[in-house]
């Protein structure tokens, strides 16, 4: 069976990465001020090529913590879902955010809660090159009319 060309979106993601985050101070409260910190990123694929793993360092300023994202493909309906859980808060998974790649692009959506109100969350990941690519994190508190982003990460190839 050949695998659906989707199967392959997150392969430019595959090998070790430095990250530069940017992270807003506060979320959904018309916060303008961003926190800056570094962090490293080793994917691999997994699965038969079917998903793909993260291992991420963040160096928040607050204190450092680990990481993982977790990807897996549907071949049905040609999508991804998007999964994290971290250190600070084991044995918890957030929602995953379910989406594809167009045009280059990737667009991941879920709802969720954030300070006890229900959202809508948005990943996007953007600008890929061999070399570097572009993440970033969204909330909407108005069903996705508007949208803040709250998280930016640039990647830089460390190979």
């Amino acid at each position: 069976m050949t695998k659906p060309i989707g199967v392959h979106d997150f392969d430019f993601l595959m090998g070790r990465w430095r990250v530069q985050h940017r992270r807003l101070a506060r979320r959904l409260a018309g916060c303008t001020d961003w926190i800056e910190f570094s962090g490293t990123t080793i994917a691999q694929k997994i699965l038969g090529g079917l998903g793909n793993m993260d291992d991420n360092q963040l160096s928040f300023p607050e204190g450092a913590f680990t990481a993982v994202t977790l990807r897996t493909f549907d071949p049905h309906q040609n999508r991804w879902a998007i999964y994290w859980f971290d250190s600070r808060r084991p044995g918890v998974l957030d929602p995953p955010v379910v989406g594809s790649f167009q045009d280059g692009v990737g667009a991941f959506y879920a709802d969720d809660t954030f300070a006890g109100k229900a959202i809508r969350m948005r990943f996007i990941w953007s600008r890929i090159t061999p070399a570097s690519c572009s993440w970033e994190q969204a909330f909407s508190a108005d069903a996705g009319l508007t949208w803040e982003t709250n998280w930016t990460m640039e990647f830089t190839r460390d190979e």
